[in-house]
């Protein structure tokens, strides 16, 4: 399979991928080794697992994460396409390896404060993982499940590895206290919203809806000066019950601001609605992520 993939891969590609995948391991190795373990918090998925190993026998976290690994990655690499489980098992022997050479950081940098442990713990191991994901890579383990769980259900990385990890965390809370847990969630809940933005970026794209009496020139100017597709939708006033051109178009968050400015010189009376969204893909938009 690897020689195949190899073959098809673009070399840039690769590398590019190769080094998000190591400076995403090492976010999240700094946050297991720095914030998590020394503070005696848990975590979530095959690391949590790892910690929990590590708590209870002596066997270095980066030791147990490799051999936990490899029956969720074996069961992943025939749900998931070739390519994804290529790179997962890559990141699944470095961060193995980050793991296991950081291991004694926390001797150096010392932080003895729970809560900040479980937020900037929570903040590295986020971003970590976002790089990844965002990169179409990913640590392996419970990220493997989060992704089949995006492709078939469409559930977001970050809601999918919360809702699996949350149970792993609440056994946990048996074995070493519910203190504990409660500090590992919120490093958790953190690191998953740190996730999400980093995997889906920080200017998010935004639904808009214009009704107008201007609705060609509004759409005119939109095509022009932001230089973004609009799509006419037919649509009826429900108190007069005539007929109008309702204007449909994604923007990014940046470009908001302009769109409210463009539409109040055509037509201060338009009405405009704006929502976020999730996910866009399409012409004019890179599809991010898994």
């Amino acid at each position: 399979m690897a020689s195949k993939l190899l073959g098809k891969i673009n070399k840039k590609e690769f590398l590019i991928k190769l080094l998000f995948i190591i400076i995403g391991n090492l976010f999240c190795s700094i946050a297991f080794n720095v914030f998590f373990i020394p503070n005696k918090l848990l975590s979530g998925g095959i690391g949590g697992l790892g910690i929990i190993i590590q708590y209870l026998t002596g066997i270095p976290t980066g030791i147990s994460v490799f051999f936990l690994n490899i029956p969720i990655f074996l069961i992943g690499s025939r749900l998931i396409d070739r390519e994804f489980a290529f790179y997962a098992f890559i990141s699944m022997l470095i961060y193995s390896s980050i793991l296991t050479i950081t291991r004694e950081l926390g001797s150096y940098f010392i932080v003895d404060d729970i809560i900040l442990a479980a937020v900037f713990g929570g903040v590295f191991n986020g971003i970590g993982m976002g790089l990844m994901f965002r990169n179409r890579t990913s640590q392996g383990g419970f990220d493997i499940l989060a992704a089949i769980l995006k492709r078939k259900y469409n559930i977001n990385i970050g809601t999918g590895l919360m809702m699996a990890n949350t149970v792993i965390i609440t056994l946990s809370s048996f074995l070493f206290g519910y203190r504990s847990a409660m500090y590992t969630l919120i490093a958790m809940y953190i690191g998953y919203a740190v996730l999400d933005k980093v995997q889906l970026g920080f200017n998010v794209k935004k639904n808009v809806i214009i009704v107008s009496e201007k609705a060609d020139l509004v759409a005119e100017a939109i095509l022009t000066k932001l230089n973004r597709g609009v799509t006419f939708l037919e649509g009826m006033g429900g108190y007069t019950h005539e007929d109008k051109k309702v204007i449909y178009c994604i923007v990014t968050s940046r470009e908001t601001v302009k769109l409210k400015e463009i539409v109040d010189e055509i037509d201060p009376m338009a009405f405009l609605t704006i929502n976020d969204i999730v996910e866009v893909k399409g012409k004019g938009f890179k599809d991010v992520g898994i």
